[in-house]
């Protein structure tokens, strides 16, 4: 895990409000359609301003920790949230302190096994903690990165 600073920037894109006990049960996860829409050709080709081709992934609006409800939004970085298409949102992601983790391998096995890292340093209580405001996974072709907000 490495530590470094987060800039700001915008993502527009589809969210859905779920939790972690939610999307371990198949009849209740959100996430896999999220995705699926997310991640069809052209789902973001009419929105402007966009700053990369990756997909990224805000984990935010958190309850209380990895245990509560959380928003996440699945879109692209954008320069301006100023022209949102229909049926998309705008989220500003904050400059943070972050801890930054990469996936690589397999996916989406390489992003799981990434994340019960993450849950194993928040269990037990690794330092620097994780804050629990605004999380993100930055999609590319080699895999992805996690920028976890710390205190």
């Amino acid at each position: 895990m490495l530590v470094l600073d987060r800039a700001e920037f915008f993502v527009v894109g589809y969210a859905v409000r779920t939790s972690n006990a939610a999307e371990a049960d198949p009849a209740r996860a959100l996430l896999p359609a999220l995705w699926g829409r997310a991640s069809q050709p052209g789902a973001f080709a009419h929105v402007p301003g966009r700053m990369d081709e990756n997909l990224y992934a805000v984990l935010t609006d958190y309850e209380s920790d990895h245990r509560g409800a959380y928003t996440q939004i699945v879109g692209v970085a954008v320069t301006s949230p100023a022209a949102i298409p229909e049926n998309l949102v705008a989220v500003r992601v904050p400059a943070a302190r972050c801890l930054r983790l990469s996936a690589r391998g397999p996916m989406p096995q390489a992003l799981l096994d990434t994340w019960a890292e993450v849950w194993k340093h928040t269990e037990s209580g690794g330092s620097p903690a994780r804050s629990f405001t605004t999380d993100v996974e930055i999609h590319h072709e080699e895999g992805a990165d996690l920028y976890l907000a710390i205190r």
